[in-house]
């Protein structure tokens, strides 16, 4: 019998070490790193905070006649790290498509009863397109063969000799490998064929080895590349010449160098003159002569050279069928070029649109954030893509044959150009690791664009609740096994969409709506951003400056939003309604009425409150008196409402009442996500007003993002027209 006593007291102490460990009130320390001189306990970078450098001289030819990119490149890496490096590792992200990748080797699935034939290449094992990189060698600077070991998508380096603090190694490799077709793999980067003109348009991306990020959090962040999970990528300084066959134009990273070697004397004029044309883009390259160099099929060649200073990375795209268009934008200071090049098949949604939404971006992101530092942004059309690199990004959004498009079309096409510009600000700019952590550019990119919308866009996207708690509320309140932690590495996320997107936005949008407010909130974010431009920030380094910066405690926020499976649905459980009874005879007789009414409406019939005169011992030691007869008839005439709370879906929220009362009138109460501080579960709270109230709304406006409405609506009754704010939740999931 003592036996079993003791195995359930410690039961009983397991269970409430449990329970205390799932407080969503208790501070978040022991999740985060401990700080220490590289990154401070504010959240900013520690006084000794450092980061590596690597710095590239690339040589590139596409051919169109092979389907082939060949290379070859100089890297200069600098070890600013405190430790001496005995290897290197680089990343081979085309080897994601190479025959018996690991991704491939990974994916599950099944087989329907009826299948696309564009889709089955996933049930024909061993097929290969030649996909993936083919190394033609890896040497130093002195021509000397480096011993490399090639693990799928990266490649480790071992140096001939240990890389100190300060020193810097270079090295060289050449490379090749067969472009893919988008059409068939959707890939980030690759061609897309267009048979009416037989044509090509190229988007080129990961086409390089890249240097892999080493850090003081994680030492060499040397993940494979799956696919899903993106990139982490130092900084440096790209000379990149790009050969392409002569009829080309071509779009890419940094800043031209040879314009008057590239561009005929007409274009470039248009060129120059788009540099002080604030009012509206320029045309560079028209549809008529777009269309004209579609027919020319050049087999001679060109250089185009191009420089871009403090990137992570470098993209480009080339085709004779882009037509080009540039305007300059305002930014204090600065007047970076805002260009697009597009296909005619995507005019004139692209003309009309493109060049617009790269300004607007550059804009608002930059009042947000800090001021655009890059001297350009482009925006390319390709079919079917939404994908980013430093001051370029490629972007879906085809018109009909006949040029017509719909309304959706206008608006996917500006929120993926305005998803994708903004890229450049996070992770381009803050430089934050994708491969690990897909929220923090992801998702703090999808909440800016969302707020790009709403201020400058609000005619357009009327009724969009993307990236808004009303818009995830139905992701949030899904089948828990296929629902992941915000804190998820991409690769073992189950809707990437809604959780490295959409919910860490919609966290954002209550943080700064309802918990922080604007003002604080704009303020602290940009903290952060600056403190974290160009450098490589962590989550930690996010939850941590929001709070300094703001002097507001999180820890709860982040818990629950980004550590949980929780999601929001708060219920009115019971409402009652109290009137002072002293000196009142007829309250006997209408609370009588009241206890047998009390199931159809408590809200019209009153409970009696007794109050007392304060007896002489609750005053200690205290010679002063309270006049309990003023308070006692300053309390006869106001009504009290005891307004008890159940959270149902666990995650802690501010609570945003509506009373409405029996003159036609409401009034709004928004009380602070700490009133569940005490009992996380359930709460009551009395609320007074001089008016009698009617009925109570819970979260009215659907800003919070409960996930159940019928309880939001007090008292309840089917046919209640309060419920038809509640009936249409929706938008993408």
């Amino acid at each position: 019998m003592r036996k079993i006593s003791f195995i359930l007291l410690a039961l009983s102490i397991q269970l409430s070490f449990a329970q205390d460990w799932e407080r969503k009130f208790e501070q978040i320390d022991d999740l985060l790193p401990t700080p220490n001189q590289y990154r401070a306990g504010s959240g900013a970078p520690g006084e000794s905070y450092w980061q590596q450098k690597a710095d590239y001289v690339i040589k590139v030819t596409l051919d169109e006649q092979k389907q082939e990119i060949r290379g070859e490149e100089q890297v200069t890496y600098t070890n600013n790290s405190p430790h001496t490096l005995n290897y290197l590792w680089v990343q081979l992200d085309q080897n994601v498509r190479k025959d018996g990748n690991f991704d491939d080797q990974t994916k599950t699935f099944s087989i329907p009863d009826t299948v696309t034939a564009k889709f089955t290449d996933k049930y024909n094992e061993g097929l290969n397109y030649g996909w993936g990189y083919r190394l033609d060698y890896v040497k130093d600077s002195n021509d000397k063969d480096l011993k490399h070991l090639v693990n799928n998508t990266m490649m480790k380096i071992n140096l001939p000799e240990p890389l100190k603090t300060g020193e810097a190694f270079q090295f060289k490799v050449k490379w090749s490998y067969i472009i893919n077709d988008r059409m068939i793999d959707y890939g980030r980067s690759g061609y897309e064929y267009f048979p009416e003109d037989d044509n090509y348009l190229y988007t080129i991306a990961q086409f390089f080895p890249r240097m892999a990020v080493y850090d003081d959090v994680n030492g060499w962040q040397n993940k494979q590349f799956l696919g899903s999970g993106e990139f982490a990528l130092p900084f440096g300084d790209y000379e990149v010449d790009i050969t392409v066959p002569e009829d080309h134009i071509v779009a890419s990273t940094g800043v031209l160098q040879n314009p008057k070697d590239v561009l005929s004397a007409t274009q470039l004029k248009r060129f120059e003159k788009a540099k002080s044309s604030f009012q509206k883009p320029v045309i560079i390259v028209t549809e008529e002569e777009a269309i004209a160099n579609e027919k020319e099929k050049s087999n001679s060649s060109k250089t185009w050279r191009f420089k871009a200073n403090n990137v992570r990375d470098f993209a480009f795209a080339s085709s004779r069928k882009f037509i080009w268009d540039a305007q300059a934008v305002k930014i204090n200071d600065k007047t970076p070029l805002a260009m697009s090049f597009y296909p005619k098949e995507g005019n004139p949604l692209w003309e009309e649109e493109s060049t617009k939404a790269v300004k607007n971006t550059l804009e608002f992101y930059s009042e947000r954030t800090f001021d655009y530092p890059y001297p350009i942004a482009i925006s390319v059309h390709a079919a079917s893509i939404g994908m980013e690199y430093p001051m370029i990004c490629f972007n879906y959004g085809r018109t009909n044959p006949d040029g017509t498009y719909a309304l959706q079309k206008k608006q996917g096409m500006i929120e993926v150009i305005i998803h994708e510009v903004g890229h450049n600000f996070f992770p381009m700019i803050v430089n934050s690791d994708e491969r690990q952590w897909a929220w923090m550019d992801e998702g703090l990119n999808t909440f800016l664009e969302k707020e790009t919308k709403r201020v400058l866009y609000s005619e357009t996207y009327v009724g969009d609740t993307w990236g808004t708690p009303k818009g995830l509320s139905n992701y949030m309140k899904g089948d828990k096994r296929f629902i992941r932690p915000i804190m998820t590495n991409p690769e073992q996320i189950t809707q990437l969409g809604a959780n490295a997107y959409g919910k860490p936005s919609a966290a954002l949008t209550v943080l700064r709506e309802l918990v922080m407010g604007p003002e604080l909130f704009d303020e602290a974010f940009r903290e952060y951003s600056r403190q974290w431009a160009f450098k490589h920030p962590k989550p930690a380094d996010f939850f941590r400056m929001m709070e300094d910066a703001s002097g507001v405690d999180l820890d709860w926020f982040w818990k629950g939003w980004f550590y949980s499976r929780d999601y929001v649905d708060v219920g009115i459980e019971e409402v009652k309604w109290f009137r002072v009874a002293n000196d009142q005879p007829s309250m006997e007789k209408d609370v009588k009425v009241a206890d047998g009414a009390l199931n159809n409406n408590p809200l019209d019939n009153p409970l009696p409150l007794v109050v007392r005169e304060t007896p002489n011992a609750y005053y200690s030691e205290f010679m002063s008196r309270v006049d309990d007869k003023q308070i006692i008839d300053g309390m006869k005439d106001k009504n009290y409402y005891e307004v008890k709370l159940k959270n149902k879906g666990g995650l802690v929220t501010p609570v945003l009442l509506e009373f409405q009362f029996a003159d036609g009138t409401s009034q709004s109460v928004n009380v602070p996500a700490e009133v569940w501080r005490k009992n996380e579960s359930e709460i009551s709270k009395v609320f007074s007003f001089n008016k009698q109230v009617s009925g109570i709304l819970l979260d009215p406006n659907e800003l919070t993002g409960d996930a159940e409405s019928e309880d939001n609506v007090y008292p309840r009754k089917e046919d209640d027209s309060r419920f038809d704010k509640f009936k249409s939740k929706g938008g993408k999931d």
